[in-house]
C-alpha cells in the first residue's frame, strides 16, 4: 500500500502548474476557475475526439459505463498534450431511481495522476436538470415544452420519431426559426409525420448542465484537498451512504441515510460518519410503518 504526506501531495499537485481537461463542449467555462482558485492549476483543454465513446443525442452509442467512459476520455487528452494531471467529465440522464417521473442527472468528474498512479472521482445525483422529451404530432403545439425546458437559452435536438441511423438529426437548436425548420424537415421523413423533441444536455448547449459541472468541479478540488488519515493520499471523500434513519415517530428504520461512508482511492480505508445536515432522524412520510 503506497503512503503519501497529504500537504506533501497537494503542493506536489500545485508544483505540476498545468491539468489536462479533455472535452469538446466548452467544459473548461465551468471548470478553469475550481482548478485555479483550489490548485493553483492552469486547464489545459485538448479538443480530442470524445464523440467515438458516445454521444447524448445516440448517434453513437456509449460501450462502457460512465466512470469507464470518463476514464478513456481523460487518457485521450493526456495521450495528445503529455501532461500527468488529467481531468474529464460524464453524465446519464434519465428518471430517478425512486420517483420515476422525476428526472435527474449523474454528474461524474474524474480527476487522474498518471505519475502517482492516482484517480480520484466526485459525482452526484443532479436534480436540477431540464432533462425531457416530448413526441409532437402535426396538431401538436411545444410551446409550453420548450418555455419549461429553458429554450432558447438551452438548446434542443429535433428528429423524427422512430428515428434510425441515416435519418436527419438536428442538434443544438436555439430559435424558434431553426426550430421550425427542422421539425418541418423530420416530418416529411417520419412515415406519420411525428417528430421527436429533446433536451440537448451537451454543457456547451445546456447552461443549467454547465452550472452542476461547476459545482462539481469545486467539489472535486474539496476532495483533492482532503487527505486520508490512514494513508495521506489526496481524495479523502464520501463513497457511499448507509440507509437506516429512524423515523421520528415510531424509531423504526427508513431507508433514508443514517450515515455517510468516506473512502480512500489509494488505500481502500472506509469510515462511517454522521451526516454533513446533522439529520438525525426521519419525517414520518418516509416510514412505511407510519405511512404504508
Amino acid at each position: 500500500m503506497a503512503s503519501f504526506n497529504g500537504e506533501a501531495c497537494l503542493e506536489q499537485l500545485k508544483a505540476s502548474r498545468q491539468i489536462c481537461l479533455t472535452t469538446r463542449h466548452g467544459k473548461q467555462r465551468a471548470l478553469a476557475r475550481p482548478m485555479a482558485a483550489g490548485l493553483g492549476l492552469e486547464l489545459i483543454v485538448s479538443d480530442a475526439d470524445t464523440d467515438q465513446l458516445g454521444s447524448f443525442s445516440g448517434e453513437i452509442a456509449r460501450q462502457d459505463d460512465v466512470l469507464q467512459t470518463c476514464r478513456r476520455k481523460a487518457l485521450l487528452g493526456l495521450a495528445a498534450t503529455g501532461l500527468d494531471l488529467g481531468l474529464a467529465s460524464e453524465a446519464s440522464f434519465g428518471p430517478h431511481p425512486a420517483v420515476p417521473l422525476l428526472a435527474v442527472g449523474q454528474e461524474l468528474l474524474l480527476f487522474i495522476d498518471r505519475e502517482r498512479e492516482l484517480e480520484v472521482v466526485e459525482q452526484r445525483l443532479e436534480l436540477r436538470t431540464n432533462y425531457s422529451q416530448i413526441t409532437l404530432t402535426a396538431a401538436d403545439d411545444p410551446s409550453d415544452w420548450l418555455r419549461q425546458v429553458g429554450f432558447p437559452s438551452h438548446a434542443v435536438i429535433a428528429r423524427p420519431a422512430g428515428w434510425r441511423p441515416g435519418d436527419p438529426l438536428f442538434k443544438g437548436l436555439q430559435s424558434k426559426a431553426a426550430l421550425l425548420e427542422a421539425v418541418a424537415r423530420c416530418r416529411q421523413v417520419a412515415s406519420d409525420g411525428r417528430v421527436l423533441l429533446e433536451t440537448d444536455m451537451r454543457a456547451h448547449r445546456n447552461p443549467t448542465r454547465m452550472a452542476s459541472i461547476r459545482r462539481l468541479g469545486f467539489a472535486l478540488v474539496r476532495r483533492l484537498r482532503s487527505a486520508c488519515p490512514a494513508c495521506g493520499s489526496p481524495g479523502w471523500g464520501v463513497v457511499d451512504s448507509e440507509a437506516g434513519l429512524p423515523c421520528s415517530w415510531c424509531g423504526e428504520a427508513t431507508a433514508l441515510s443514517a450515515a455517510e461512508i468516506w473512502g480512500c482511492p489509494s488505500c481502500g480505508t472506509r469510515r462511517p460518519q454522521p451526516r454533513r445536515d446533522g439529520l438525525q432522524a426521519a419525517d414520518p412520510e418516509h416510514c412505511r410503518w407510519c405511512n404504508p
